[in-house]
């Protein structure tokens, strides 16, 4: 029996998916056709069967043999729900299963313990976030995954190393495969972070070299999809703590080893994420100070062409006024006069102002 805490294994939907959707739940609607197939530990080894009928998951049962049943897809919830009611697991844990998108938690009961994650990834381009919910239930006997998208074969590393495998597995050693599902989900973040990072520090070069709006626009991209990373591993940090505290009896002394270490695991995440968040601001930054820069090199621009013409209009506008009893008028070759102390008083200024650094360029790099 299943003995019920407050607030443990209850449904905490999402106001709205945490990232866009795979690329085969935009073809199929939203919910991907169901595809399911049994992982069996026979003595011999480990054996995989691609197609598996309630009967015959019901005498594996009964011979007391461990599995792992795979769901993939959706879209045949009710026939899930039924699988699930005749695997004798109660009415209690379908929700959180079949409801995407459900909040990240680690829900631990005396013989239950139920994982929902959001499986991350990037498109082509890094600052496209995409998100599909795995949810992961191990009771005695029994490990089930059911993930949202049906693209693929479910978990293919895992699934090749056990079925490389020849030794028996017995009923405990379910609950480390639990603990390399969960690994393996927070593992594929680190190749996004790290394609993030390098898209990132691209992009403050960018910035440095020609401010543009549509990089400041996709530093803000990149921000919020590190606080989706974010929100969506954060609380697996208090989670996994307790799911170690509680020392359930369905867990391993091994594998609560390796859930201390995954915990550890999500904070190291977590610092990544804070990190790459402070890059996106020194980009908005940087971008306001290039920009800032570019507008201060215009003024100066400005002010240098007035202060140089400046002086020439005051001679000019000395020289066309209309009195009578002007002496500079009578000179023969006073235009010329006049003309050549215009050029002379320009290139003695521009001189003076290049002496002092005026025409230097700001925002050039250095």
């Amino acid at each position: 029996m299943l003995r019920l805490t407050p607030g443990a294994l209850t449904s905490s939907r999402l106001e709205q998916r945490p990232a866009a959707l795979p690329p085969d739940l935009c073809v199929h609607g939203g919910v991907a056709p169901t595809h399911s197939d049994v992982v069996v530990f026979l003595r011999d080894g480990p054996e995989r069967r691609a197609h598996t009928s309630l009967e015959s998951l019901l005498a594996l049962r009964q011979l007391n043999q461990p599995l792992w049943l795979r769901i993939r897809g959706l879209a045949d919830r009710q026939g899930i729900r039924e699988l699930l009611r005749q695997l004798d697991l109660p009415p209690l844990l379908t929700d959180p299963l079949l409801d995407p998108p459900q909040r990240p938690q680690v829900d631990c009961l005396e013989e239950a313990v139920m994982v929902v994650l959001h499986r991350l990834t990037v498109g082509q381009d890094p600052a496209d976030l995409i998100s599909d919910q795995v949810a992961v239930l191990l009771v005695p006997g029994l490990l089930i995954s059911i993930e949202e998208s049906s693209a693929g074969e479910a978990f293919p590393d895992l699934t090749a190393w056990l079925l490389s495998r020849a030794a028996v597995m017995e009923h405990r050693d379910l609950d480390a495969i639990l603990h390399f599902l969960i690994d393996d989900l927070l593992d594929d973040l680190f190749p996004i972070l790290e394609r993030m990072a390098a898209s990132l520090d691209q992009l403050e070069e960018d910035v440095l070299d020609s401010p543009n709006p549509q990089h400041l626009n996709r530093a803000f991209d990149f921000r919020g999809n590190l606080r989706t990373i974010r929100s969506q591993v954060w609380p697996l940090r208090h989670q996994i703590r307790m799911l170690v505290r509680e020392q359930l009896p369905l867990l391993s002394t091994e594998t609560m080893g390796g859930f201390q270490e995954m915990a550890e695991l999500v904070e190291l995440l977590h610092e990544n994420c804070e990190l790459l968040r402070n890059q996106c601001d020194a980009i908005s930054q940087a971008y306001a100070a290039s920009v800032a820069n570019r507008m201060n090199q215009v003024m100066k621009t400005l002010t240098i062409l007035t202060s140089i013409f400046a002086p020439l209009t005051l001679i000019a506008g000395i020289y066309g006024m209309n009195f009578s009893h002007m002496p500079e008028l009578q000179l023969r070759n006073g235009y010329y006069i006049a003309l050549l102390l215009m050029v002379l008083v320009a290139v003695l200024q521009s001189l003076w102002l290049w002496r002092r650094g005026w025409f230097q360029d700001w925002t050039a790099r250095r």
